[in-house]
C-alpha cells in the first residue's frame, strides 16, 4: 500500500474541505442568481407590505426548530454506538448536510456522518442515518396519501396502495434471499435490535419535525395573502412534499423540484406561479442553505484525527 506523506495528507484534507465548501456556496449562488422565474422587485413589494419583525423571527424560529429536531432525531439514534452531545450532534449533522448538498439525494451525509465516528462504526452509522431518513419519509408518505385522499386524488391513492402491496409480498417472499451478505430479513433484525425507546423517539421527533416545516410552508403562503381553507392548503403542501421526495434529486436542486410540483398542484387551487415559486425558494433558503453556511464551518473545521481508531 502507499503510504501518503503527512503533509501532503493535510494538504489533501484542506483540498477536499475547501472543494466541499466552495462548491456548496457556488452551486447555491448559481440557483439564486439565474433562476428567472425569481420577480425580486414583485418580492420586494409584498415584503413591504407585509413585513413584520416578529413574523420574521416566527418563520426563522421554526427553520431554527425543523433542523434542531433533526439534530435530536440523531443524538438519539447515535447512542446506540455511544452517547454524543447536542453541540456534537449538531457538528455532525450541519456538517454532513454540507457535505450531501450536491449529492443525489444527499448521499453524500452518509459519508459525512460516518468520519465522526471510529472506522470499524461507519456501516453503524450508515444504518442509522438510513433509519433516521426513514422515518421521515415514512411519515412524508404517510401525510401525502392523506393529503391525495382529502383533495380528490383518490386513483392515485388506489396506484400507492398497490405499489405499497406489492412491495409488501416482494419484501415477504425474498426476505431470506442474501446479496453480499445481506437480506431483508437481516435487515429488519437490525431494526429490531435498537431498543424500542429510542424507535418510539425517533417517530415522535420525526413528527414534529413533519408538523413544523410543513406548516412553515403553510404560514409562508398565508404572508403572501394566499387565502384557502387550512385543510386544502395543508393537504396540498403534504402532497408537494411526499411527490417531490419521490423523485431522485440534488440538495442544491431541492427547491426547483418541489418547485415544479408545487407550480402544478398549487396552480390548480388558482395560487400565482411566482408565488409558489418564491415560497419554495425561501423554503430552501431557510432550511438548507442557512444550515448549511453553518455547516460550512464545522466541514473547515474538521479533524482527521477523529476517525482514528
Amino acid at each position: 500500500m502507499i503510504s501518503i506523506p503527512h503533509k501532503a495528507k493535510q494538504f489533501l484534507v484542506l483540498l477536499i474541505k475547501l472543494l466541499i465548501v466552495g462548491g456548496a456556496f457556488y452551486f447555491i449562488y448559481n440557483q439564486l442568481a439565474n433562476n428567472d422565474k425569481l420577480d425580486w422587485q414583485k418580492f420586494i413589494t409584498v415584503f413591504s407590505k407585509n413585513q413584520s419583525v416578529l413574523g420574521i423571527g416566527f418563520i426563522l424560529l421554526l427553520s431554527v426548530l425543523n433542523r434542531y429536531f433533526e439534530i435530536l432525531k440523531w443524538q438519539n439514534l447515535a447512542k446506540v454506538i455511544h452517547p454524543i452531545s447536542l453541540g456534537e450532534a449538531t457538528k455532525q449533522v450541519l456538517a454532513a448536510l454540507t457535505a450531501g448538498i450536491f449529492t443525489p439525494n444527499g448521499i453524500g451525509e452518509y459519508a459525512g456522518k460516518a468520519l465522526y465516528f471510529q472506522k470499524s462504526e461507519a456501516k453503524k452509522v450508515v444504518f442509522l442515518n438510513l433509519i433516521c431518513n426513514g422515518i421521515q419519509m415514512i411519515l412524508t408518505v404517510l401525510f401525502g396519501t392523506i393529503g391525495l385522499l382529502i383533495i380528490g386524488y383518490w386513483q392515485w391513492v388506489l396506484g400507492i396502495i398497490g405499489i405499497s402491496i406489492f412491495v409488501f409480498l416482494f419484501s415477504f417472499f425474498l426476505k431470506k434471499i442474501k446479496v453480499k451478505g445481506y437480506s431483508i430479513e437481516k435487515l429488519f433484525e437490525k431494526i429490531n435490535k435498537i431498543p424500542k425507546p429510542i424507535h418510539q423517539k425517533n417517530i415522535v421527533l420525526g413528527m414534529l419535525r413533519y408538523l413544523v416545516f410543513s406548516h412553515q410552508y403553510y404560514f409562508l403562503f398565508l404572508a403572501f395573502g394566499v387565502d384557502l381553507p387550512y385543510i386544502t392548503l395543508i393537504s396540498t403542501i403534504a402532497v408537494v412534499y411526499f411527490l417531490a421526495s419521490s423523485l431522485p434529486t440534488f440538495q442544491f436542486l431541492d427547491f426547483a423540484v418541489k418547485g415544479s410540483v408545487a407550480i402544478y398542484f398549487f396552480g390548480m387551487l388558482g395560487v400565482n406561479e411566482w408565488i409558489v415559486v418564491f415560497i419554495t425558494t425561501l423554503m430552501w433558503f431557510l432550511n438548507v442553505v442557512l444550515p448549511v453556511v453553518l455547516g460550512s464551518y464545522y466541514v473547515l473545521n474538521f479533524k482527521t484525527k477523529t476517525t482514528i481508531g
